[in-house]
């Protein structure tokens, strides 16, 4: 029999009446504790960009948007500051720094990749940079050569481009740099976004062969570790957490949960549960770090600060209710929500316990038919379907829908947030949304 919810304390009655529940008994190997971490949170953007969105899911690393002011309500014209033509073809979301937007698009089925900057307050496309050529590959019909999101420190921009490699410009669009990882062989393309942790860009590429984790050099793109992984397929985003006294760095992909020493590479700690596709990326809050996989697997709540194999010790509770396939969660106060966006349907959880809260349908049910990521601003949680319906909650414990926007356009992008302004990029353009 399979429960919805399981909780773990780490006693050895209670894994033994956990295990009885589900008709099995496994035995878990010991795990040697590093400490008791009650503070975990995510690692700020660099120096200034906690006032722009320089990375993906924002300054709070989680879609989570500190600020007021953000009009809720909009249209294919109602609140619509400008609307740009984006050339090409890409998913990747947009980011913000200064007066300037920057995305990533495609041409000529992939042949051609490029860096886009547009001017923040009317929209004009700025310059476009084309990276050098490379490999051309095959794609999912809802991926493409140009979907992971780019990050910036204010001097650079950093982008990848799978089997065309990681590639940095400036905020002129002159290449400073690019470096080419080898053949990525993921058979839906590859997807996954870079994280700059202090002065390095880490990503991590899960494929057939040659599985791996990398820190390059922000300033020259010069490998500073790089750590073979065993998964053979993922999308996934890393995450930089500060857990108790010491930062680790996150990689939830395919059977696994493990974390990195983000200075060196070294493996900290792993934890099973996922299933074999993982695109979410984890969240945290509460001492847990939470991390979703599969197309309706587990979502498993897991204590940072192990050693080496804390299945059995560190995994505070796992279910099965909501768990998305390609939208990330998000975490605000105590609740934990999620978008199972095989059946169009939202779920509240408990995030100290995995208990559901409330559960409900948007819209009409659409297999595979939510790409971007939610948000919460102004205490309302905003959700975007592929056909750009944006439905408006209230966030806590029971189910409020406020209203659904509909911006006219087929939309896969997660949104960008700054100064009330959001910037929604869709399959044709980049818009502004404002009061």
């Amino acid at each position: 029999m399979t429960l919805p919810l399981i909780r773990f304390h780490g006693s050895a009655a209670a894994l033994l009446a956990a295990a009885a529940m589900v008709g099995a008994l496994v035995a878990l190997p010991a795990a040697t504790f590093a400490q008791d971490v009650s503070d975990v949170r995510m690692v700020p953007p660099s120096s200034g960009g906690a006032d722009y969105w320089s990375r993906w899911r924002g300054p709070s690393g989680q879609g989570v948007v500190d600020d007021a002011g953000y009009p809720d309500t909009w249209s294919d014209s109602t609140n619509v500051l400008w609307k740009t033509a984006v050339p090409g073809t890409g998913h990747s979301s947009p980011i913000v720094w200064g007066d300037q937007i920057f995305l990533t698009t495609s041409r000529d089925r992939g042949r051609q990749v490029s860096m886009l900057s547009f001017r923040r307050s009317d929209g004009e496309l700025l310059w476009e940079t084309d990276v050098p050529e490379g490999r051309p590959e095959r794609h999912h019909g809802k991926n493409t050569p140009a979907s992971a999101t780019p990050t910036t420190d204010g001097e650079g921009v950093y982008a990848s481009f799978g089997s065309r490699g990681l590639v940095a410009v400036d905020f002129d669009g002159n290449l400073l740099w690019h470096r080419d990882l080898g053949p990525i062989s993921n058979y839906h393309g590859p997807a996954g976004s870079p994280l700059l942790y202090r002065d390095s860009v880490i990503i991590y590429q899960d494929q057939d062969r040659g599985a791996f984790v990398v820190a390059l050099d922000a300033r020259t793109g010069e490998t500073r570790w790089q750590t073979e992984r065993s998964a053979r397929v993922g999308w996934g985003t890393p995450i930089a957490i500060t857990a108790g006294d010491h930062d680790e760095l996150i990689v939830s992909s395919q059977g696994q949960v493990q974390s990195y020493n983000p200075q060196t590479g070294e493996e900290l700690w792993n934890c099973g549960g996922n299933l074999r596709e993982v695109i979410p990326t984890p969240v945290v809050g509460h001492g847990l770090v939470f991390c979703a996989s599969g197309r309706a697997g587990p979502t498993l709540a897991i204590k940072p600060g192990g050693r080496g194999d804390v299945s059995g010790t560190h995994l505070e509770w796992k279910t099965t209710r909501g768990s998305p396939f390609v939208p990330s969660p998000v975490l605000y106060g105590d609740y934990l929500y999620q978008l199972n966006d095989m059946s169009s349907i939202i779920t509240c959880l408990n995030a100290k316990t995995g208990e559901t809260v409330w559960q409900e349908r948007l819209g009409r049910p659409s297999r595979e038919g939510i790409s971007a990521s939610p948000v919460v601003v102004d205490d309302k949680l905003f959700v975007t379907n592929d056909n750009g319906q944006t439905f408006v909650l209230k966030t806590g414990p029971a189910f409020e829908l406020l209203h659904i926007n509909d911006i006219g356009e087929r939309t896969l992008a997660s949104p960008a947030l700054v100064d009330g302004t959001w910037y929604i990029r869709t399959t044709r353009e980049i818009i502004a949304i404002g009061e």
